[in-house]
């Protein structure tokens, strides 16, 4: 008889491995081997290897026994044996653990349920998203039918225990196979996996305990949100079923842009022009900010692309104290026409910084003609 392999090493695990390690090492494999699934012909004999080192190593009195002994059971002679595949904890208890049971046993099919989550996008003005917004919003949902109080019976009624089920709303199927008992449990036929059956059913649900509501909502946007924040409101959601409590609302921001002010975080930027003498000689401007109008003193000489910092001007910070900065960039514009007297003082200031231009006042099309004739 051949020797039997360590049962680590058959599960692909450390002998410090943890219970979860062990347990999802042996869904791999038992998936990989199952004889359903895999037509080799050693697949059988592997699968039951891998039942029979899982069997020992994911029972702390087997593993600590096995862990000092290996495989001589002082008190039985032995370990294993795994070559039963009927009722105790073969190929059925395999089907339980990936298509329902997995240790934990069944679910209720009547216990109460949370209803599901809903999300709802709304769109706000870029201020909006600076200062803060109160608003009702309306939205459709699913909500606990009042009529029969969720239950789905027409009043004065209540629903009864599947007599195919006992009210576990699933059905087991047993089926003999060359290698052995196999068991498949799936949602009872006669109560669709509910365990009740409603022989009366309430006219205003018809029978399902739910409707759809128009549901308005108070939603409070506070100061600062961004575009693509969520906000999320408990209990906003779906109703739940039997009892139980209502899902979530998320709220997803989304923020329209500005046409004169960038956001970048908590701060402000913005782009004001000055003209060829403000630049040079200095000015005082009046800037527009998120609330009010506020005076900046441009130094002489200033450049432009120059950056001036207005200190607290910029968004709220949502989840702290004070606000960002305004960032106010400059620009300077050159003018596009100018009269003769404007051409004059022009030329006596190059002049005075022994600067020499050329003029030229011919057209774009003139420009284009003698760059074709290579002149």
């Amino acid at each position: 008889m051949a020797e039997k392999r360590d049962y680590y090493e058959v599960l692909g695990v450390g002998k410090n491995a943890s219970d979860e390690e062990i347990k999802k090492a042996y869904r791999k494999l038992a998936r990989q081997y199952h004889p359903d699934v895999n037509k080799a012909a050693d697949a059988e004999a592997k699968f039951k290897e891998v039942k029979e080192a899982y069997d020992v190593v994911s029972d702390g009195q087997k593993r600590a026994q096995y862990d000092q002994y290996g495989h001589i059971d002082p008190n039985q002679g032995g370990f294993g044996g795994g070559g039963d595949f009927g009722g105790g904890g073969g190929f059925g208890d395999i089907f339980d653990m990936f298509f329902g049971g997995g240790g934990g046993g069944r679910r209720d099919p009547n216990a109460p349920q949370r209803g599901n989550d809903l999300q709802y996008t709304m769109t706000i003005e870029f201020k909006e998203a600076v200062f803060g917004k109160e608003t009702d919003i309306t939205i459709p949902r699913t909500e606990g039918c009042d009529t029969c109080h969720g239950s789905g019976a027409k009043p004065g009624t209540k629903p009864e225990t599947c007599s195919v089920c006992q009210g576990s709303g699933q059905q087991e199927v047993v089926q003999n196979t060359p290698f052995g008992r196999m068991v498949n449990r799936r949602a009872c036929s006669n109560c669709n996996g509910s365990g009740q059956i409603i022989k009366e059913k309430c006219t205003t649900c018809s029978g399902s305990g739910k409707v759809r509501k128009q549901r308005k909502i108070h939603v409070r946007i506070p100061a600062g949100v961004d575009d693509g924040a969520q906000l999320r409101m408990t209990g906003e959601g779906e109703g739940g079923l039997r009892g139980g409590p209502a899902g979530d609302l998320y709220i997803v921001i989304r923020v329209k842009s500005h046409d004169f002010f960038e956001r970048e975080g908590d701060d402000i930027y913005c782009e004001i022009p000055l003209t060829f003498a403000q630049a040079a000689l200095g000015d005082e401007i009046e800037i527009p900010t998120l609330s009010e109008k506020v005076k900046l003193k441009v130094p002489a000489g200033t450049q432009t692309g120059t950056y001036f910092r207005l200190k607290g001007k910029g968004v709220p910070r949502l989840r702290g104290m004070g606000q960002g900065d305004q960032h106010v960039k400059v620009v300077v514009v050159t003018p596009s026409k100018l009269n003769d007297e404007q051409k004059d003082l022009l030329r006596q200031i190059a002049a005075l910084d022994g600067e020499q231009t050329h003029e030229h006042e011919q057209s774009f099309f003139d420009r284009v003609k003698r760059a074709f004739r290579g002149d």
